[in-house]
């Protein structure tokens, strides 16, 4: 399986995935800079964490118009895996592969943390290595983070199991003490409707690897890796 990483003037995870998909999984990886729009080779395309153009006007908004992204979009589209983290799952609302926004945190404070979160359903490609409504902990950092949808968004999303990933509490409710950020409905990460894109804000690729005792977002990459 190969995996792409875009790249965008401001990432700062790139390197974070490429150490999981291609030093730990001994994954085919490469760095896809921001102006390429040949995609055709890759089999994964991540969008990972960082501040693309220094997040200006707001997280994501200039790089949802970079080449790339609109590669990225086709490729989507057409079935392709795509992963947004963090600043990654911004830029993917931005172009339209997920709905919804990701806002100023409720306390619009930055947070650089690690945090319980549920997984809400163990059924897609994504999360199929995890037991249902299993309890990660994961890192977040970010100042951008809460989850906001129109309540018909919100509502479709529940109806089509489009949820992934709720933050909670240490033993699993999904209450308004276990959401950093004020995420509606406890929103961590969401796929799209066909289950081929997910964006989330926890950092799964720092939380693979045992030297770091902190190996929850590793089952994420094997299970991807092992069923396609």
């Amino acid at each position: 399986m190969k995996f792409g990483i875009i790249v965008f003037p401001g990432s700062n995870c790139d390197r974070d995935v490429a150490t999981v998909t291609e030093g730990i999984f001994q994954q085919p990886t490469r760095y896809v800079w921001h102006q390429e729009t040949d995609l055709g080779d890759l089999d994964v395309i991540v969008v990972p964490g960082g501040f693309s153009y220094g997040d200006y006007l707001r997280c994501g908004a200039i790089a949802r118009f970079s080449p790339a992204m609109k590669t990225v979009r086709e490729e989507a589209e057409k079935g392709k895996l795509v992963l947004g983290i963090c600043n990654g799952f911004q830029v993917l609302t931005e172009i339209g592969l997920l709905p919804g926004a990701l806002i100023r945190n409720r306390d619009l404070h930055f947070i650089c943390d690690r945090v319980p979160v549920k997984v809400e359903n163990n059924q897609s490609v994504w999360t199929r290595g995890y037991q249902p409504q299993q309890v990660l902990n994961l890192p977040i950092a970010h100042g951008e983070g809460r989850y906001y949808a129109a309540e018909d968004t919100l509502k479709s999303l529940e109806d089509n199991g489009q949820i992934l990933f709720r933050y909670c509490t240490a033993t699993g409710e999904a209450n308004e003490s276990g959401n950093p950020n004020g995420s509606l409905n406890n929103i961590a990460g969401i796929s799209n409707k066909a289950g081929n894109v997910l964006g989330m804000m926890p950092h799964p690729e720092r939380a693979a690897d045992r030297m770091l005792n902190l190996t929850d977002g590793s089952l994420l990459f094997q299970e991807l890796i092992n069923c396609c």
